[in-house]
């Protein structure tokens, strides 16, 4: 343990990642230049899609452009022979060594990550065995970093990293901790001093405590709230492309609890001004157990209904059963709408009985609108109505509420759980960020300031997904962007311009 610790002091101040206890003077203003700020470079992210050469060129303007690290997410099976994870392909390492001369050349750290590793990834195709539960398939994994830590060993943590496994999911702490063990007892075998990054549970966004005792350090992601950030994003299942992401977000939430929850029932209130007779449509989502639902129209009662009626109820779409708490959810989205007189008003909608519904959408149209002004609830559990306010011309609608997701939400939902875990000496770092190309320009750049302001304030390096590419800087592909020619790509500025502020 003593030797881990030990190390550990000793790896966070070689490196950019920061523990509570890092001397101050590593982290003045006049030494920014010991913080990693770069990005991911793909060319090995992918046997089928994406495996080719890595480009010195992008190692010259990164450098050039004022960055200092890049992470390498990179598919196992592109430096193995004939499907064979046991053989090793060398031209394949002759191109890694050539990528970790150019870091040296342009003062550009290097994390190597198995964004796919024997039995593991988060893209399609699945691996035939899980690397979680195979002890064959983990006695392998640990083989590939070891040819890793024992290939470069020479290399030193400030030029190196080793990032184990991509955003992790659908794993409990104890078995995430066993076989990252595994994984990091093979590196130390070949290379005892070899910074090694962790990402987090839960796709990255969850801090495993227990690995505090391996001297590894953390890494988080930035991509909340996904409707920013992976707007029209083909590759994210269920992804929301109705509604068009604004930033700041005004905060709704979709659920109306019941008596059940009297610490957290209180109305949905809508402050309403319409210039033209308008209909509303609301959809109803999915109620726990039982409820009634009342609307309300400056005070009188407008619709309501006992949910579920019955189980022959020709609205309801779905019973299901809720292991964990023993409870029915009934699966309506079903969509209900009333007529609203021209004027000024105030809605209520109040669930008065049982657990909990969800309201998932509302909808306001009249004859004069061009098209139906949508506003999607937010899926947050536990979080208390906030008022709306919402204001129609004779063109569309707006919409205004008290509390916003906003910078704070970012800080408070990203960062604080991690700031414990930094606390107890472990180095923090954002290894993959950004927004995808279909998120409005404007938008896109609100939000990435704030991230960016939290990391500043954290402390914390970080690295774009990706450079060149619809989360980049380079030929992002962006509809709604005036590009600079820059050396041969479409530049993006603005969003330059603001990464380097940071």
């Amino acid at each position: 343990m003593k030797r881990y610790i030990i190390l550990t002091l000793y790896l966070f101040c070689a490196c950019t990642l920061r523990p509570a206890h890092t001397p101050d003077y590593l982290y003045t203003r006049k030494n920014t230049h010991k913080k990693w700020r770069g990005f991911n470079l793909l060319e090995k992210f992918s046997k089928e899609y994406s495996n080719s050469h890595f480009r010195e060129k992008d190692f010259q303007l990164i450098h050039e452009l004022g960055f200092n690290f890049v992470r390498l997410p990179m598919d196992y099976r592109v430096w193995i022979k004939n499907g064979d994870w046991n053989q090793f392909d060398e031209s394949v390492f002759a191109d890694l060594d050539q990528v970790i001369e150019w870091g040296h050349t342009y003062a550009i750290h290097i994390c190597i990550n198995f964004h796919r590793a024997p039995g593991f990834t988060v893209n399609v195709p699945a691996e035939p065995t899980s690397l979680w539960t195979d002890s064959n398939t983990q006695t392998v994994a640990a083989r590939h970093w070891a040819y890793f830590a024992k290939r470069y060993k020479h290399i030193s943590n400030e030029h190196l990293s080793f990032n184990l496994l991509n955003e992790p999911k659908g794993v409990d702490e104890a078995t995430h901790h066993f076989v990252i063990q595994k994984l990091v007892d093979a590196i130390r075998a070949e290379d005892p001093t070899r910074l090694i990054i962790v990402d987090g549970r839960r796709w990255g966004s969850l801090p495993n405590h227990s690995l505090k005792t391996l001297g590894v350090a953390q890494s988080t992601r930035g991509y909340a709230p996904s409707s920013v950030t992976h707007y029209k994003a083909s590759w994210v299942k269920n992804a929301e492309h109705k509604f068009l992401p604004v930033w700041p977000i005004p905060r709704t939430t979709q659920y109306l609890y019941g008596p059940s929850k009297s610490d957290k029932q209180n109305p949905m209130y809508i402050t309403l001004d319409v210039p033209h007779d308008t209909r509303l449509r609301f959809r109803l989502g999915k109620v726990s157990q039982n409820s009634h639902l009342i609307v309300r129209l400056n005070n009188t009662v407008i619709w309501q209904k006992h949910l579920p009626q019955s189980a022959y109820d020709p609205h309801l779409k779905e019973v299901s059963q809720d292991l964990k708490w023993g409870t029915k959810h009934y699966v309506y989205n079903q969509d209900y709408t009333l007529s609203i007189p021209t004027g000024h008003h105030t809605l209520r909608f109040e669930n008065t009985e049982g657990d909990w519904l969800t309201l998932t959408e509302l909808g306001f149209h009249s004859n004069s609108y061009h098209q139906e002004y949508t506003i999607k609830l937010a899926s947050t559990w536990n979080h208390a109505q906030s008022p709306m306010y919402i204001t129609c011309s004779t063109q569309s609608c707006t919409l205004k509420t008290e509390r916003l997701f906003d910078q704070q939400w970012l800080w408070d939902t990203t960062i604080v759980p991690w700031l414990e875990l930094e606390r107890e000496g472990i180095g923090i770092m954002v290894l993959e960020w950004g927004a995808h190309h279909h998120t409005p320009h404007d938008v896109t750049l609100r939000w990435m300031a704030d991230v960016l302001k939290n990391y500043h304030n954290a402390d914390w390096g970080w690295a774009l997904w990706n450079f060149r590419g619809a989360f980049g800087i380079l030929d992002s592909g962006r509809s709604d962007v005036t590009y600079v020619k820059f050396k041969g790509h479409q530049l993006d500025q603005k969003m330059l311009e603001l990464l380097q502020q940071y």
